[in-house]
């Protein structure tokens, strides 16, 4: 290796991995973002910290590939932990490189970076002159194998220093996969399945991550079974028998027919509270057969455990049901006729109305309306908030990786418009960038639309303007608490658009969408906010369904 200076190495090993950088310069990590720009690094500067970690963090969630966002020390690190806990709770693989306190020991300002990542789940990987290229390379396989957030650490006055001649390791090999002649549980849960008379398939994240989707689509095609997936896995499965989303974002009609099903095969999901429907998606009398790469069952609903790859586990179960008609064939495949036929004639999502107490537009009808109008290729980014199941419940959104939702982990709201940057660095071209936001969470980020009206090619920013803060409104003013915290002034977001850069107009009407749609049929480039005035007074089924589940359990 050349002589390279400690940050030097740092940005050299990290360019082996990463091909963008999200970030804020300042005195800590300076000398990283020299040396990662000769590395050939593309950096994309944010407006303020916590978009570094959110960008990168979206990046991987559209791209699948790794980024790193950086900070300098003290406070632009710890304007960056709301953004980093969200990683780790996702168990997004994400790097955030940042400045720390001299190897020498701390200054007045410094703080304790490394006990603060550890209290959010994240390890710290500070360099050393002697190991710096080593360190980095550990600290990104650490990322990469266990799906979380690291830190890379640089003490001050190491920066630029003189790195030491490094031989780096060979990065160790994947985890190896099932193999043919392991079982591990996967031949009682073939069992299990081949007796199936309603059989489920239920995918999650782990799922598409693995690149699952065409042997689950095979297995369920085999068993006769319906499938579903999580709002993360959203039609990974499609086909016949799909059955939509599980969990608050789904139909009433769906839930049902999940409901009626004698074994779940969970592939790849954790069954968080949500798309359990709070305890009442799966019946208590169902068996559960849970494939993930966990070290353990996610749920106590769970009732086989299979620890693996999802993709490797399905391609064993099929081997092991060839040549083998499922026992219970026939009563599969005829719950499944049924069940098309029943999710056919069910009531779909509500439609909305065209008149509100307050004279404003019902997110439900807003939201058909853009599906309409929106460019049919796109990839769509969720800021956290009520308004977030709009997008999943009406919107076409053909792949997993087209739908981002940040902030759910961490129940984090304000990130996304920092996430929209990051995506927008990764979609594939042709495809718009659509981020949706609520106007609290908007107003928390709006430092980063100016990084978003710089980055996007292409990007329409929706906006579900209440003038409040919704899920508190919906929550806590309708048990008769004051609502004057939870109030927000109107705020022009169209005017503060035109001023950064991007066209925008004021939706007050579903008529007034036609400027979007000038936009679009002009060859949709740059960046346009629609600043959509929506009433306060329809509360989405998810809120409605937590709300119960809160009132249950406090009973």
């Amino acid at each position: 290796m050349t002589s390279l200076t400690v940050s030097g190495r740092v940005a050299q090993v990290l360019s082996s991995y990463i091909s963008d950088v999200f970030g804020v310069m300042g005195n800590g990590n300076v000398y990283f973002l020299d040396a990662a720009e000769k590395e050939g690094l593309r950096f994309t500067a944010v407006r303020h910290e916590g978009a570094a970690i959110a960008a990168a963090d979206a990046y991987y969630r559209t791209s699948g590939r790794l980024a790193a966002g950086t900070t300098t020390y003290g406070p632009g690190y710890t304007n960056a932990l709301t953004a980093l806990a969200e990683a780790v709770q996702a168990k997004i693989p994400v790097v955030l490189v940042t400045g720390d306190a001299p190897s020498s020991g701390a200054r007045p300002w410094d703080v304790d970076q490394a006990a603060i990542a550890a209290g959010l789940g994240a390890a710290t990987f500070t360099v050393t002159r002697e190991a710096a290229g080593a360190i980095t390379q550990e600290a990104v396989e650490y990322a990469l194998a266990r799906r979380t957030a690291v830190v890379i650490a640089v003490p001050y006055d190491l920066a630029a220093l003189e790195a030491a001649e490094e031989e780096l390791p060979v990065p160790p090999p994947a985890a190896a996969a099932v193999a043919d002649d392991v079982d591990g549980g996967l031949g009682r849960a073939a069992e299990v399945l081949a007796g199936a008379k309603r059989p489920l398939i239920l995918a999650g994240r782990g799922a598409h991550l693995a690149g699952a989707g065409p042997e689950l689509r095979e297995l369920a095609d085999r068993l006769g079974a319906l499938t579903a997936g999580t709002a993360l896995a959203l039609n990974l499965l499609q086909g016949e028998g799909y059955l939509g989303v599980a969990g608050g974002f789904g139909t009433d009609t769906a839930a049902g027919l999940m409901n009626e099903a004698d074994v779940v095969l969970v592939a790849g999901a954790s069954l968080s509270p949500f798309t359990m429907r709070f305890g009442h998606l799966i019946s208590p009398d169902a068996t559960v057969i849970q494939i993930d790469t966990a070290m353990e069952p996610t749920h106590p609903r769970v009732d086989l455990f299979v620890g693996a790859d999802v993709k490797a586990a399905a391609g064993r179960l099929l081997r092991l049901l060839d040549g083998a008609t499922p026992s219970e064939a026939g009563a599969s495949k005829a719950w499944r006729a049924e069940a098309l036929n029943r999710l056919a004639e069910g009531p779909c999502h509500h439609p909305g109305s065209t008149e509100t107490p307050d004279g404003r537009l019902d997110p439900r009808a807003l939201a058909t309306a853009l599906d309409a109008v929106l460019p049919e290729r796109r990839t769509v980014v969720q800021d956290g908030g009520h308004f977030m199941g709009w997008a999943p419940m009406y919107w076409r959104i053909p792949r997993p990786q087209d739908l981002v939702m940040v902030g759910t982990a961490y129940q984090a709201i304000g990130l996304g418009l920092a996430s929209a940057v990051g995506a927008a660095r990764a979609v594939d071209a042709g495809n718009t960038l659509v981020l949706t936001a609520g106007d609290g969470g908007f107003l928390m980020g709006l430092s980063d639309l100016e990084s978003l009206v710089g980055t996007a090619s292409s990007a329409v920013v929706v906006i579900y303007n209440d003038a409040a803060y919704g899920a508190e409104i919906h929550q806590y003013g309708s048990q008769g608490l004051t609502e004057k915290p939870m109030l927000i002034p109107e705020v022009d977001f169209s005017g503060i658009a035109r001023a950064i850069g991007a066209e925008s107009a004021i939706i007050r009407t579903l008529e007034d969408l036609s400027a979007l749609q000038d936009w679009i049929d002009a060859g949709a480039k740059g960046t346009f906010v629609a600043d959509c005035r929506i009433t306060s007074s329809v509360r989405a089924q998810w809120l409605t369904e937590w709300m119960k589940a809160k009132e249950t359990v406090a009973s």
